[in-house]
């Protein structure tokens, strides 16, 4: 495959560890399984609305920059051991992307980890708007980037608060959406996914590996329908049954629906073929509709306006059920 330019390197492993806040946490109550947190929707949204208001995350901006920094605060404040991985990426038309992925680390010490991840780059292109003219301008990517990581912010803060016993870490991949636009009427391998893809092959620690890898990808909008993903489905079959067992549990099958969807190329994809770690990818598509995604992907429709509370609290609350129960 081709594979990124990579100009310069620098990792950093920042060690403190504040002590995490105290407060009693409602529990779900779900036959058959042990007390898991509330996961909080408005806390979830606030994340969201947070990132969108810096501006769209496209690397080499100061909107960029600036929610680098709030993402990696954040997590250091809910108790992880952070890792901010930099690296210069190429992007399909040469541009040198500055880009970090950001990763927080629960219980460093224990062998048996999991992987929860997301993209927080948003896409330079709306170039599936409905308007040509607009088809070079940036996107504000509330659901495409950030819904996945409010949900994951909002499940880190609920692990730093009831002292979850596991290895958990959190990744909020970069440069995932600086793929060929459609307006070049061509298709270029692996353009897409830069941050992951320079992690597969430079993971934060040497030898680094996990049990299983759950990505969030369009976690956020009103009437979301999450199909069993192809790639997902081909690598990690027992880990997609036990979601959708776990969401249907819990009373959200509308949006977790039984049956097999598309394949996509997404972010799991470079996990599994670069570190061999079984993942599937919770993202919002209907393989029924002419698009397959949201009619405001990928435009400058992908606003606030989409996102809805009763979306993030079936994805937010059926991940915390599995990552405490399996």
């Amino acid at each position: 495959m081709i594979y990124l330019l990579i100009g310069c390197v620098f990792l950093s492993c920042c060690g403190r560890k504040p002590a995490a806040e105290k407060t009693a946490i409602p529990v779900a109550e779900v036959k058959g399984a042990s007390s898991v947190p509330e996961f909080d929707a408005d806390s979830a949204y606030a994340y969201i609305e947070r990132q969108v208001s810096f501006g769209p995350r496209v690397p080499n901006t100061p909107a960029h920059r600036a929610c680098a920094g709030y993402l990696a605060s954040e997590l250091e404040r809910f108790g992880a051991k952070l890792y901010v991985q930099e690296a210069v990426l190429t992007a399909y038309n040469g541009d040198r992307l500055q880009a970090s992925n950001i990763i927080g680390v629960f219980n460093p010490e224990k062998t048996r980890r999991v992987m929860l991840f997301a993209h927080w780059d948003s896409r330079p292109y709306a170039d599936h708007d409905e308007d040509p003219a607009r088809h070079r301008q940036p996107i504000d990517g509330a659901d495409d980037g950030a819904s996945g990581v409010g949900v994951l912010l909002e499940i880190a803060r609920r692990i730093g608060m009831t002292g979850f016993d596991g290895g958990i870490d959190i990744f909020f991949f970069d440069a995932e959406d600086y793929g060929t636009p459609e307006f070049l009427k061509e298709s270029r391998p692996d353009t897409w996914c830069l941050g992951s893809q320079f992690w597969a092959k430079n993971p934060h620690v040497p030898g680094y590996s996990a049990g299983y890898g759950i990505l969030l990808d369009m976690v956020g909008a009103r009437g979301a329908t999450f199909h069993k993903e192809q790639t997902s489905v081909r690598y990690a079959a027992p880990m997609v049954e036990n979601v959708w067992t776990t969401a249907r549990n819990l009373g959200y099958g509308k949006y977790f629906i039984n049956r097999n969807g598309g394949g996509v190329t997404d972010d799991h994809y470079y996990v599994i073929t670069g570190r061999n770690i079984p993942c599937l990818d919770i993202i919002n598509y209907d393989p029924d509709t002419p698009r397959g995604f949201g009619s405001y992907w990928h435009t400058r429709h992908d606003t606030m306006d989409n996102i809805d509370r009763e979306t993030l609290k079936a994805v937010g609350q059926t991940i915390l059920h599995v990552i405490y129960n399996h």
